[in-house]
């Protein structure tokens, strides 16, 4: 019994050793891939130095395309001693009167784009010149492209009857006036439409112009 209680007693030293031996630790593992990562992360300049470089790559072809597609939108050229808007032909070119009187005779009618790229007649005079004044095209009734019909000598509007002389000036309804004047000059044989703001010559009233809205002309009297 002695001879157990002694290796009892030497056993128990040897257990308090070792348990009061510090145990090692493994180091965190989380902490060491979280060192990893931060250091993968750019500061702050670099960041906003890559946000440049990446503006700088879409903005630029987006300028690029935007350039065009805003020219797009702006109207034909305007130019000439009047400060007109050039006269277009069918195909969008501009209209020199040498060339227009070429091929358009005496008390000829022919479309042509006009002010705000509205179809409006440019009339060629008895004397072989171009009128100082354009009609425009549109009905006043309803908006429909009224044509010439050169063996009635006037202009008849198909959809619902309305009449205008050779002048444009209404002689049937339902119509409510005849048709809008523009100027028309020729500068360096270069042919311009310009807005008419004096009294109509052929009725005393107040002049006006045509704005489409839709399918319905809207008439803008003008002062």
């Amino acid at each position: 019994m002695a001879a157990a209680l002694s290796s009892k007693v030497a056993v128990q030293p040897a257990f308090k050793a070792a348990a009061a031996r510090p145990v090692a630790r493994r180091a965190p593992v989380v902490a060491v891939r979280a060192a990893a990562v931060a250091g993968e992360v750019p500061d702050m300049n670099k960041r906003n130095i890559m946000n440049l470089l990446l503006l700088g790559a879409v903005g630029a072809p987006a300028v690029g395309l935007a350039g065009p597609y805003a020219l797009f939108f702006v109207p034909p050229s305007v130019g000439g001693g009047s400060g007109g808007q050039v006269a277009k032909d069918a195909l969008g070119n501009d209209i020199k009167a040498s060339a227009w009187l070429a091929t358009h005779q005496a008390g000829d009618r022919s479309l042509s784009q006009g002010l705000k790229g509205d179809a409006t007649y440019l009339i060629v005079t008895e004397k072989g010149e171009i009128e100082k004044y354009g009609l425009n095209a549109v009905c006043t009734h309803l908006g429909c492209v009224v044509p010439w019909n050169k063996a009635e000598n006037k202009f008849m509007c198909p959809c619902h009857g309305s009449q205008y002389n050779a002048e444009g000036k209404k002689i049937r309804g339902p119509a409510p006036l005849s048709l809008a004047l523009a100027h028309c000059d020729v500068t360096d044989d270069v042919v311009t439409f310009s807005t008419w703001t004096e009294t109509d010559f052929r009725t005393g009233e107040k002049p006006w112009r045509v704005e489409l809205s839709g399918a319905t002309p809207h008439l803008v009297q003008l002062d």
